[in-house]
């Protein structure tokens, strides 16, 4: 199983893992090392094992390049400006000292002098070397991108964006030296790494099988700012690999049928949905779940409002910092990714400057079976999103952990959750990046939370939208592809395992 990230905080990939392994399957996990050094673990019968992955090919050539033209006084690229900078100040440290042992000199007043002259001149040139790199999204990076894209075609990633090949580079022999018969890739840059290892072995006269499993529409996620190449590249990668998949799974119906008539697939891929385990009880031994209330220092009949998820600007907190002075004695809490983050640092400006500031909390993430307990405590779920295709057509991860903890929803009208909360009654839906509809939902939400609470009583609801149900679906591919392969795990069947690890990884070696 393969994997473009560090694994904590993955919550699809780790219940992936984890369950494959608990039915059996011998799984192997390659994610990438956030230290730069090799790390490993295990993750329930799971082995995960972090790759460093130098970005030696992310750079484009030009940022290895002096630009004598717009800063011809700039440092070159590399260490001698820090170098420089660190050599004027050590001179002057020196200087201080001698002073202070001897008192002042004309040779000293003039061995100052100069040292304040060459850090100023030193202090100019690495300001020039900070002045406005070039970017990727002019004229003439869409005249090159167009240029590869005709010789090219789909091959043309490898011009556009050669960072790729730092994955293959990285996990491409460690997948080869594990001899897996499947491999299941998750999202677009690890179905490159996955297609050519099936490549190598078929050459050896091993079969591969190839588990693609796409988490995001990829033409539809929003571009790479400043980055007129990035886009086009990633996409042209994904329709090369595309047709090297055995089997193809996704996250919801609507992005399983762009899946199919983008790339022309044979067939419907399987949906897994990003849902929660039905228990959600502690481990054994594990640190017993955080308080969302205590937490944030309000008390039980106070207003809460949750987002939970990464944080930026498209995932529309700003829409709940712009309510709140119209929603009196209402707080929010931000469980994201990054609390520190420069957008959360922004959002809490900003909640400074209405005057609300000690009503927003930012807290972290918690484990992933701690997250549906942890949330249970707050009043509404909200998932204020800008419309983005990918937003449009999938039931995100949040959307399934609210549920599972009974909350009302405030959801914008991005089509798939709309229609959900609008036939399920478990909320209320507003036009996104609109305060004043946000406004009133929360309103008509926090006036009646029993009614919408009530929704989850449904027969079946909840059931349907459980981690258990999708790991069936999971080890149905699996089965499907290598029928009668043994289970060195002894496994009978998919099951969620307890566990307080938290992580992902990529690649599941079966048999």
């Amino acid at each position: 199983m393969l994997v473009d990230n560090g694994v904590n905080g993955d919550s699809r990939v780790q219940k992936t893992a984890r369950s494959a392994a608990a039915a059996g399957w011998d799984v192997v996990l390659l994610g990438r090392s956030p230290s730069g050094l090799p790390e490993s673990w295990s993750l329930g019968d799971a082995q995960v094992r972090l790759l460093p992955v130098p970005a030696n090919l992310a750079k484009h050539r030009h940022q290895y390049r002096r630009r004598w033209l717009r800063a011809p006084l700039a440092y070159p690229p590399g260490g001698l400006a820090a170098h420089r900078t660190q050599w004027v100040r050590a001179w002057r440290a020196d200087l201080a000292v001698r002073s202070a042992q001897r008192g002042s000199s004309p040779r000293l007043r003039a061995e100052e002098t100069a040292a304040g002259l060459l850090e100023r001149w030193v202090a100019f040139r690495v300001a020039q070397q900070g002045r406005s790199p070039r970017t990727l999204h002019g004229p003439w990076d869409r005249a090159c991108t167009a240029f590869w894209q005709r010789l090219l075609g789909d091959r043309a990633w490898r011009r556009l964006a050669p960072g790729l090949w730092d994955w293959e580079l990285a996990f491409g022999p460690t997948v080869d030296a594990l001899k897996p018969d499947l491999i299941h890739a998750n999202d677009f840059r690890m179905l490159g790494v996955a297609a050519r290892a099936k490549t190598r072995a078929a050459a050896r006269g091993r079969p591969v099988k190839v588990v693609w499993d796409a988490h995001e529409f990829l033409p539809g996620v929003r571009p790479v700012r400043h980055n007129a190449r990035w886009l086009p590249a990633h996409v042209a990668h994904e329709r090369e690999y595309a047709p090297y998949a055995d089997a193809v799974m996704t996250v919801s119906e609507s992005l399983a049928d762009l899946l199919r008539t983008t790339h022309g697939l044979a067939e419907q891929p399987d949906v897994v949905l990003n849902a929660p385990a039905a228990d959600h009880g502690e481990p054994v031994g594990a640190e017993s779940t955080p308080d969302l209330r205590a937490r944030c220092g309000v008390r039980p009949e106070t207003p809460l409002l949750v987002y939970s998820g990464a944080a930026a600007e498209q995932r529309g907190l700003a829409t709940m910092v712009e309510a709140l002075p119209q929603l009196d004695g209402v707080h929010v809490a931000f469980v994201v990714n990054k609390p520190d983050s420069p957008y959360l640092q922004g959002l809490r400006a900003r909640a400074a400057e209405l005057g609300v500031v000690d009503r927003v909390h930012v807290l972290p993430y918690v484990a992933h079976w701690q997250v549906v307990p942890f949330l249970a405590s707050a009043d509404v779920g909200v998932i204020p999103i800008h419309h983005w295709p990918n937003h449009e057509i999938a039931l995100i991860t949040k959307f399934f952990e609210y549920s599972h903890a009974r909350l009302p929803l405030v959801v914008s009208d991005v089509r798939t959750m709309a229609e959900t909360v609008r036939s399920t009654g478990q909320g209320e839906v507003f036009r996104a990046e609109d305060v004043a509809d946000y406004v009133r939902a929360v309103r008509a939400v926090l006036a009646d939370r029993q009614r919408h609470r009530a929704a989850y009583d449904r027969p079946g609801l909840l059931e349907s939208w459980t981690w258990e149900a999708q790991a069936k679906v999971l080890d149905d591919v699996y089965t499907r592809l290598l029928p009668g392969a043994a289970r060195p795990s002894g496994g009978a069947g998919p099951t969620e395992p307890a566990g307080p690890t938290v992580g992902a990884g990529p690649f599941a070696q079966v048999g």
